[in-house]
């Protein structure tokens, strides 16, 4: 059985980090009134932010692989990697069709170029071609996988479109559950992995955003057959990126549950405790990358799970 979690990760060094008005329609979580207050500093401010993560990370003896961006595209969330490229225990590599166009722009082949280097790649499942039709997929954004047992959540939205969800199902062998979901507002959940976050035994996710009675019970009895204990957390919860989790190990095997300080402080003490006694919480301050950006830690994170030569 393929695990859950892994200990190499990649990431994305900013270089032109800034509020991107190309995702601002589709993704309530950016906040155009902080962001505007702040345009002057805010790469600097994000990049600051993203090196205390990855020292944080590497302290806790997690394999991270850090990129630069590259500077001749304009590629303001480049920080987050996870939604154009996820890499599988079968060495499949699979890339993704992204919304919005200069998004598209931070698909590196020189970075599959180099893990190739040190990992096997079995083959390249390309989806992207799925952009020409306006249908969307956006990586482990779109998709919270199950590694286990092969299942893929995945919140409906204008960046997950069935017809992608359906093509990476026929092409990995994957089981798919779709539902649509809303924030407090009424606005569509952008990604699915800011109201989910899958674990090898556990499940944090924001039924209450799930607005069908019935896909709300579909969804918690399809965790509850996966053996999943399940972590209920709030809209309020959620707004504050607390769905936006991922379990990652140490290069010892530890189990981490990687987060944002803003996620973290939005727990309740019971939620503390039940996370806290299943792995260690770490949890880092990304108020500029949150607030511009639309993202927190787990979309921060491409998880290499490739198998090495």
């Amino acid at each position: 059985m393929q695990s859950q979690a892994t200990s190499r990760l990649l990431m994305i060094r900013p270089v032109q980090f800034s509020f991107n008005e190309q995702t601002a329609e589709s993704n309530a979580f950016q906040d155009v009134t902080l962001a505007t207050q702040r345009e002057d500093t805010v790469q600097e401010e994000a990049l600051r932010e993203f090196e205390e993560m990855v020292r944080q990370l590497q302290a806790m003896s997690v394999d991270v692989t850090v990129y630069e961006d590259t500077v001749d595209a304009n590629t303001p969330d480049s920080i987050f990697p996870n939604n154009w490229v996820s890499f599988h225990a079968s060495g499949t590599v699979v890339l993704y069709p992204m919304q919005a166009e200069n998004r598209r722009l931070e698909r590196r082949q020189d970075i599959i170029d180099d893990l190739s280097r040190k990992y096997h790649i079995a083959r390249i499942i390309d989806l992207t071609h799925f952009e020409q039709e306006g249908k969307f997929l956006e990586g482990t954004g779109s998709l919270v996988l199950d590694r286990m047992s092969r299942v893929a959540f995945a919140c409906l939205s204008p960046r997950t479109h069935p017809d992608v969800l359906a093509e990476f199902a026929r092409q990995t062998g994957y089981r798919t559950v779709s539902f649509r979901a809303a924030d407090a507002n009424g606005q569509a959940i952008y990604h699915t992995n800011v109201l989910m976050c899958i674990t090898d035994t556990m499940a944090v996710v924001c039924l209450s955003a799930i607005t069908d009675p019935d896909e709300r019970l579909m969804v918690r009895q399809e965790l509850e057959n996966l053996n999943k204990r399940i972590v209920d957390i709030s809209l309020e919860q959620m707004a504050n990126f607390a769905g936006n989790m991922l379990m990652v190990l140490t290069k010892k095997g530890r189990k981490l549950l990687v987060m944002s300080t803003r996620a973290f402080e939005s727990l309740t003490p019971k939620q503390i405790d039940i996370l806290d006694d299943y792995a260690t919480l770490l949890h880092f301050d990304l108020p500029i990358i949150e607030a511009n950006g639309g993202g927190s830690a787990r979309c921060m994170i491409a998880e290499v799970h490739l198998p090495r030569k």
